[in-house]
């Protein structure tokens, strides 16, 4: 199901609330793939590109992990860094060279003042820029240069609040209140006022429901319900603003299991369900959830309510697929920009196009 264009369209889609899991006959979504739309020097080449976040001005944040790496009190080099470009994506500058809190970034997102924010699962922080590049606010704490490092299971964390074990990503509500997918250990979602201050938090390690296991991505949307990518679950749970859960979603339509992964071996034993890496909610009037997942390698467009709208991609490494799709920016629902994170790339993607247009810069 190849339909080229400058892009590889692909494969399917779908979800549904608990507890049963029907499958979708969403369309496929037509769209072009903008060759080459970042423009940079040969002499920045991109390394793994994890995230990337779109801000009122149009300037794009790429959270990018380059060749270059130095050394630090993580569990290996510490590698990041974070480039700004402009409408057009011309490169602009890159911000925050020798922050403490950047060691081994996962996430970037604007909040609605155009301060940025970085997820670092390495250094356990979340840290806000300004606008013109200063850190604001730094949540959690880098382990020490002394501190040997602890890696205990999911299954064995120990809650404290105010600290972070292997964050991923970070959300807002109306009144400013902050959420953090909490992550890679700690199985939960926190939650703290504008400044910081901790209120609450949720989840435990676990399959069932509101239980999570690696809390992969978040957003909010404007009701401030939270929407988490329950990766290893391979399901996306929405909550309120306090932790009740509200809906559970699944990508659980039927794919080729016999088409080979792009990392990995055939699995025709696969489950149906296919795990959310990375979530993404648009502007405008009425908001849309995106969703991607790594095999088949596609990308979902859905209503808040858990409607499939549609999907489009598949995963490889030609133009228009994916070889993990690691972080999306959906400011405008029908342009969308993906990390393309083990393609080394990012792509500008047009929906609903089918050819080169005036405007697809």
């Amino acid at each position: 199901m190849k339909r080229f264009i400058l892009a590889t369209t692909a494969v399917t889609l779908v979800l549904l609330a608990a507890p049963a899991f029907a499958q979708s006959n969403a369309p496929e979504i037509p769209y072009v793939s903008v060759p080459n739309y970042l423009k940079y020097p040969p002499t920045m080449n991109l390394g793994e590109t994890l995230a990337i976040a779109e801000n009122s001005k149009g300037h794009l944040i790429l959270l990018n992990h380059p060749g270059t790496a130095t050394t630090g009190p993580l569990f290996g080099n510490a590698t990041t860094n974070l480039l700004e470009f402009d409408d057009r994506g011309n490169f602009v500058r890159e911000i925050g060279q020798g922050v403490y809190a950047l060691g081994y970034g996962h996430s970037v997102r604007f909040d609605n003042e155009d301060n940025l924010w970085v997820v670092d699962k390495g250094t356990n922080a979340v840290t806000k820029f300004n606008p013109d590049g200063y850190v604001v606010l730094n949540l959690g704490r880098r382990p020490e240069g002394f501190d040997p490092p602890e890696h205990l299971p999911a299954s064995e964390a120990r809650h404290v609040d105010g600290y972070f074990g292997g964050p991923t990503d970070v959300g807002w509500d109306a009144d400013g209140n902050i959420y953090v997918s909490d992550g890679y250990i700690n199985s939960r979602v926190a939650k703290m006022d504008k400044w910081g201050n901790w209120i609450t938090s949720w989840g435990s390690y676990g399959r069932e429901d509101g239980q999570l296991r690696l809390p992969h991505n978040l957003q909010v949307d404007r009701q401030g319900n939270v929407y988490v990518a329950d990766r290893s679950n391979r399901r996306i749970q929405k909550y309120d603003s306090d932790g009740t859960l509200i809906k559970t979603i699944v990508l659980n339509v039927p794919y080729d299991k016999m088409r080979h992964p792009v990392l990995g071996n055939v699995n025709p034993n696969a489950p149906d369900e296919t795990a959310p890496w990375t979530l993404c909610i648009s502007a405008g009037d009425t908001q849309y959830l995106f969703a991607s997942d790594t095999e088949p390698g596609r990308i979902y467009k859905m209503t808040l309510d858990g409607e499939i709208l549609g999907w489009l991609g598949e995963s490889g490494r030609g133009p228009g697929q994916f070889n993990w799709a690691h972080g999306i920016s959906c400011r405008d629902e029908n342009v969308l920009y993906v990390a393309d994170m083990n393609n080394w790339r990012v792509q500008k993607l047009l929906l609903y196009q089918t050819g080169r247009t005036s405007d697809e810069q």
